[in-house]
């Protein structure tokens, strides 16, 4: 990993080697802002640098998705109020591809449920090209899937990483494997 990453809300628990990150999450730890839910939560973990202008963000998971809203992906982030969060979460009993985006103080949520053959093991990436953000994501030998295209206002750079959270309880244990910033994948959404 990068000597220029740093913790936004470090875990109790992690180590580095090589291009592993592994994480045991802290208690009731979360990124949500006030929609339906009526609070504000911006105590999750985001280990995270600098990345200035187009680029894509790339990472594969595995992780012991146990209790409610377990989550673990990537994040980019603008601010407290603007940001996007993209990965596993677990919710309704199975695992979802999960993708938050936080404009001016409110998020909003989407949910993709995973095939059960999809296993703990799913791959994010998140591309910016200008001011849009593309979210995809795939596991096993499968082709990557659009999971979401967004807005979000950003600046000349964003604060992009890894990021888990375990809004229920505390000890989610997560991997994140091959962490990749690198130039913006082409813009061709069908090809």
């Amino acid at each position: 990993m990068n000597t220029q990453m740093q913790w936004h809300c470090p875990p109790p628990h992690w180590r580095e080697a090589g291009n592993i990150v592994k994480v045991v999450t802290g208690e009731q730890t979360d990124f949500w802002r006030n929609t339906f839910y009526g609070f504000v939560r911006d105590n999750g973990h985001f280990y995270h640098r600098p990345v200035a202008g187009d680029f894509t963000i790339e990472v594969t998971t595995d992780g012991k998705y146990e209790q409610l809203y377990d989550q673990a992906g990537l994040m980019l982030r603008v601010d407290q109020s603007n940001w996007v969060k993209a990965g596993i979460e677990f919710t309704d009993g199975a695992m979802h591809f999960s993708t938050v985006v936080t404009r001016d103080d409110f998020s909003d949520w989407s949910v993709i449920p995973l095939p059960a053959t999809a296993g703990s093991v799913t791959s994010v990436r998140i591309t910016r090209h200008g001011d849009a953000l593309r979210v995809q994501y795939k596991f096993g030998d499968h082709d990557w899937q659009l999971a979401r295209l967004a807005h979000l206002r950003m600046g000349e750079s964003v604060a992009a990483g890894l990021m888990c959270c375990s809004p229920q309880r505390a000890g989610f244990e997560v991997s994140f494997h091959n962490l990749s910033i690198d130039k913006a994948i082409s813009r061709d959404l069908h090809g």
